[in-house]
C-alpha cells in the first residue's frame, strides 16, 4: 500500500469515527449525567446541581430556552414522583418530553392536496440550506407515488440554479419550467401554475430565490411571489415548505421566525440532518413557529428524504 493511498483509508476511518461520535454525543453525555448525578437521591428527588447540569447541556443542543425548560421541568415532576431509577427511566422522561413537544400544536406531517386542479408546493430558504437538491427528492418521492408533477425554477438569481433543478427534473422524470436568468420569479411562478393547468399535472412544486432573512427587500418580493400564485390559483400555494439547515443551530430558528412573518409557512424541511449533536434545533424550531417538521434531509441522494417521524426522532437522540 503506497503512503498515500494509507493517509487516505486513515483520514476516512478518522471522518467515520467523528460521524459516529456526533451522532451519539448527545445522548453519550446525557448518559453521563443519568448514570451519575442525574439519579433519583433516596426520597430526595433529582437534586438541583444535576438538574443545572441538564439544561446547560440540552441549551448546548440547541433546544432553546422554552423547550429546554419543559424538559426540564418534566424531569424534575418525575424524580420529585420517584419515577426516576435508572437510567432507562431517565431516557424515557426526556424522550416522552421531546415528543410531546414535537406533537404539540400543528404536527400533522402528511402534504396538502388541493381539492381540484393543480397542488402548489412553494419551497423557501436562504441560499445553501438545500432547497434545489430538496425539490428534486421531494419531486422523486412524489413520481413513485404515481403523481405527476412539476418543478418550476423560480430562483432566477442565482447562477447555476435553474440548470441545476432542471437536471433533477430530468433525473425524476418531472416536467420542467423555467426561464432565463434574471426573469420575474413571479411570472415563473404564473406560468407553472398555466402550465400545470394546461397538462392537467396534479402537483407544481415551485422555487424562490434564496433570500437573506434579514433583507427586507427580498421578503418583500417572495410575499409578491405568495400573491402572484394566489391570483393565478386562489388557494395556492397549498404548501409553503421551508427549508432549513439544521447544522446551524439558533440561526435556524432566526431564519424560521423571519420567514413565517412574511409568508404562512406551513411546513419545515431540516436538511443536513445526518447527526444528532445539535438535534436539538428540530424542537427549538417547531416550537418557535408552530409549523410541524414535515421532512428530514440526511444525505445527497435522490432517496434521502425521511418523512418526520416525532417518537422515532425522539427516540433516535437519546438512544444508543
Amino acid at each position: 500500500m503506497d503512503p498515500s493511498q494509507a493517509n487516505r483509508i486513515a483520514v476516512a476511518e478518522s471522518h467515520r469515527s467523528r460521524d459516529i461520535v456526533t451522532k451519539r454525543s448527545i445522548w453519550t453525555r446525557l448518559k453521563r449525567l443519568a448514570l451519575t448525578d442525574v439519579m433519583v437521591i433516596a426520597r430526595g428527588g433529582v437534586d438541583a446541581k444535576s438538574l443545572e447540569q441538564l439544561e446547560d447541556l440540552l441549551l448546548q443542543s440547541d433546544f432553546g430556552s422554552a423547550v429546554t425548560t419543559s424538559l426540564v421541568d418534566g424531569v424534575r415532576r418525575r424524580g420529585e414522583r420517584g419515577e426516576l431509577n435508572t437510567g432507562g427511566d431517565f431516557e424515557r422522561a426526556l424522550v416522552d418530553g421531546v415528543a410531546a413537544a414535537l406533537e404539540s400544536g400543528q404536527s400533522n406531517t402528511s402534504l396538502a392536496r388541493a381539492t381540484s386542479g393543480p397542488t402548489v408546493y412553494l419551497v423557501l430558504g436562504v441560499n445553501g440550506a438545500g432547497k434545489t437538491t430538496f425539490i428534486g427528492k421531494l419531486a422523486t418521492r412524489l413520481k413513485r407515488q404515481g403523481r405527476s408533477v412539476l418543478v418550476a425554477a423560480g430562483d432566477t438569481f442565482r447562477a447555476g440554479a435553474v440548470d441545476q433543478l432542471r437536471v433533477w427534473a430530468e433525473r425524476s422524470g418531472a416536467e420542467f419550467v423555467g426561464a432565463d436568468a434574471g426573469a420575474d420569479p413571479g411570472s415563473i411562478a404564473w406560468a407553472a401554475i398555466d402550465a400545470a393547468m394546461a397538462r392537467n399535472i396534479e402537483i407544481a412544486i415551485i422555487d424562490t430565490a434564496g433570500r437573506l432573512h434579514t433583507s427586507d427587500a427580498l421578503m418583500d418580493e417572495l410575499r409578491k411571489v405568495v400573491r402572484v400564485i394566489d391570483k393565478r390559483l386562489p388557494g395556492a400555494p397549498h404548501e409553503a415548505l421551508l427549508v432549513l439547515d439544521a447544522t446551524i443551530g439558533q440561526n435556524a430558528i432566526a431564519q424560521a421566525r423571519v420567514f413565517s412573518a412574511s409568508v404562512p409557512v406551513t411546513g419545515i424541511v431540516l436538511n443536513k440532518l445526518d447527526g444528532t449533536a445539535k438535534g436539538g434545533v428540530v424542537v427549538a424550531v417547531h416550537e418557535a413557529i408552530g409549523a410541524p417538521v414535515k421532512f428530514v434531509g440526511v444525505g445527497e441522494g435522490a432517496d434521502d428524504l425521511e418523512l418526520f417521524d416525532a417518537k422515532a426522532f425522539a427516540q433516535g437522540l437519546f438512544s444508543e
